[in-house]
């Protein structure tokens, strides 16, 4: 899979596979853990949730202008991992605050600010190489994988340390227990019966008393997802030995701004940098002010403006020869905004589904795809099929192939038959299936865009984008299939509803697929577009752009905990299709121009 690129990209891989998973431990369980150990409401649980994804990313550019100013890049993307450490370490201790949790997952969100966008740009400075240009694409997909084998194990380990907490205590998980114990515990929950059965399923014996058992569930409960928070620290330190010991192979020296007459340019000159960032704040204040009067909502308002900000800064600040590539760049992130507030629904509304109406127990062939063991057992046997049936691979790898299916594909028979008729799985689990698929998917289209390419018939990277468009409103057309005739989130009064109301797994499992093919097209091809297009010396700065569009759409992410308990599943999922849709038909609209950035 290396074959071919540098070093540092095999450093830049698994230093990002060390800190995404435990990215990702801590994501596949927050709004959960704000809801359970907070009893917020699932509209402010994203909405928090939503701030913090918006400034994951927002932050960046602070750690793009830091970078481009010092020339340090490897420097900030090391503070970076220090400072995430130290934010997860915090937010692993039990019974914080919210006011605590939430100052944790600000300084989380600080350090990934320095760490992430700086090392997209080193690696996209490692293709600046003409040996190394035509496989750039390749290269921010191998990237963007090692992202996703970390997040792949991330769900489990988090739910695994949450159900072993519970076990210690006497209990088993159930996630419809929190809401309900808070409800009863604020007066809510008129008709106490469901939580009675519920008390005594999870503690093995008949509960006498519901205060009791309610403060006590809570307090495992959410216990649990700390100590999950722990192993997203230790994650951190895997990641920091890796950059410590192998960052030597990581481009030290930057490259040399190649536009004529920079240093003499007004646009260059500080005098001229303080007003734009004047009339850029500026900009902010005044969008802020508009969502204010407009909506009561200053601070989305400034999210916003931040954006607009930035690209009017960008703008005053680049020369005659750089705008038509910061115009390129602009026009791919407003497509970026939309995109990733559709996707990253799969960390809330996509989770309230598999939680609120996915089937809570499933067959003993559907429960190999919700087990750690068994999955891998799984994935064993198709690697096994793979290898056998490969055209150019020699018989001793046929062979090896043919052994991996038989002792797997046993395994999976073992765990088939050794499973109850009916067994229990995790919402959180269904967030594996995306970087499952990505791992399992990026060699296959790296394949078929290699193919391509021996054919003179590869996409451009703007294209491949447009078509990763097409692909998410795919996604969200399966969901929205499934939603249709299921009871809305408003009308549902309780926290749990009945098994043979709830829909098959596989509904969001397709769904994760599609949205999965469609991320493959749009992020690496997106994070590789920009290290292609951006001027020289705003590589940090235009990379860090990259991830504000990402924290715009992240803001907008409480759309869908907005409209979840006020109006239709198939209506919300609807919004989606939509937002995917026009984006797709303005990308190919401005194709032309975005094709000439690229090869220009």
């Amino acid at each position: 899979m290396f074959k071919g690129h540098p070093k540092g990209l095999f450093v830049a891989f698994f230093t990002n596979m060390g800190e995404r998973f435990g990215f990702y431990t801590m994501m596949a369980i927050l709004v959960l853990f704000l809801q359970a150990r907070y009893g917020l409401t699932t509209e402010a649980a994203g909405n928090y949730y939503s701030w913090f994804y918006y400034a994951i990313y927002a932050l960046a550019l602070i750690g793009g202008m830091l970078a481009d100013w010092s020339k340090k890049y490897k420097a900030v993307i090391f503070a970076g991992q220090i400072i995430m450490f130290a934010g997860y370490c915090i937010i692993a201790i039990p019974g914080m605050s919210l006011y605590g949790t939430l100052a944790a997952l600000f300084i989380i969100a600080f350090g990934n600010g320095l760490f992430k966008g700086n090392l997209q740009a080193v690696v996209g400075q490692l293709y600046d190489n003409e040996k190394y240009a035509k496989i750039r694409d390749n290269a921010f997909m191998i990237f963007y994988m090692g992202i996703n084998v970390g997040a792949f194990f991330a769900p489990f380990v988090a739910t695994g340390i949450r159900n072993w907490w519970l076990r210690s205590n006497g209990f088993e998980h159930d996630g419809s227990l929190p809401a309900l114990c808070h409800h009863f515990i604020d007066g809510k929950l008129p008709d106490t019966s469901q939580l009675q059965n519920l008390a005594d399923k999870v503690s093995g014996q008949s509960v006498a008393d519901l205060t009791a058992f309610a403060h006590q569930y809570l307090d495992v409960f959410s216990k649990g997802y700390n100590y999950a928070f722990a192993i997203a620290a230790g994650a951190m330190i895997v990641s920091l030995v890796i950059y410590l010991v192998f960052n030597k192979s990581l481009p030290a020296v930057e490259k040399k701004a190649k536009t004529k007459n920079v240093s003499t340019d007004k646009a260059l000159k500080a005098g001229n940098n303080v007003v734009a960032l004047l009339i850029s704040l500026g900009l902010i204040f005044v969008i802020a002010l508009l969502f204010y009067f407009a909506m009561g909502d200053f601070a989305l308002g400034a999210a916003i403006g931040l954006f607009v900000g930035f690209v009017s800064f960008i703008f005053q600040i680049s020369t005659k020869d750089e705008r038509p590539r910061i115009m390129a760049l602009t026009l791919v992130f407003v497509v970026v905004v939309f995109f990733w507030m559709s996707f990253h629904q799969n960390g809330l509304t996509l989770t309230y589904f598999a939680r609120d109406y996915t089937a809570k127990v499933v067959s003993p062939f559907t429960s190999l795809f919700f087990n750690l063991n068994s999955l891998l057992c799984v994935i064993g046997t198709v690697s096994g099929l793979v290898l056998m049936f490969g055209k150019r691979n020699k018989v001793l790898t046929k062979g090896i192939g043919l052994a991996m299916f038989v002792v797997f594909g046993y395994l999976c028979y073992h765990f088939i038959a050794g499973a109850e008729p009916l067994n229990s799985i995790n919402p959180e689990i269904f967030q594996a299936f995306n970087p499952l698929f990505i791992v399992a998917l990026t060699p296959l289209v790296m394949g078929v865009f290699d193919w391509l390419r021996s054919k003179d018939k590869e996409p451009s990277t703007p294209r491949k984008i447009g078509i990763g468009m097409i692909i998410a409103a795919a996604g969200f057309v399966i969901v929205l299939i499934g939603s249709t005739g299921l009871i809305s989130p408003k009308d549902l009064v309780s926290a749990d509803i009945p098994e043979d109301m709830r829909v098959s797994p596989y509904w969001l499992m397709s769904s994760y697929l599609i949205l999965t093919i469609a991320e493959l097209f749009l992020s690496p091809m997106g994070l590789s577009f920009v290290s292609k297009v951006a001027p020289v010396r705003f590589q940090g700065l235009m990379q860090g752009g990259w991830l504000l569009a990402t924290a715009t759409g992240n803001k907008l992410l409480f759309i869908g905990s907005f409209m979840w308990g006020r109006i239709d599943l198939y209506m919300l999922w609807a919004i989606f299709v939509i937002c995917c849709i026009v984006s797709a038909i303005f990308i190919f609209s401005i194709m032309k121009r975005l094709e000439k950035a690229t090869n220009g």
